[in-house]
């Protein structure tokens, strides 16, 4: 399966509980479109994020943050990991 980094390059009010919920609420929604998120990141000082999830597509990424909270990347990469 596809895997994604999508970035958010400024969350307005980020904290790190805040954070922590929206990726909750990824989990909650993400087998309905069958995707899984596996990691994230953030930098509070820049309101930064970063979500490394395995997907079918981008569309199908996107709709998880839809549904699950709304927050939308502002980019979505495909990337290959490296060993």
């Amino acid at each position: 399966m596809p895997l994604y980094l999508d970035i958010h390059h400024k969350v307005e009010g980020m904290t790190s509980e805040g954070i922590e919920e929206a990726h909750r609420k990824d989990l909650e929604v993400q087998a309905k479109y069958g995707v899984r998120y596996l990691k994230y990141w953030y930098d509070l000082n820049t309101g930064r994020a970063f979500c490394l999830v395995e997907a079918p597509d981008k569309e199908a990424a996107i709709a998880v943050h839809r549904e699950a909270h709304g927050l939308l990347a502002d980019e979505i990469i495909e990337v290959t990991e490296g060993r």
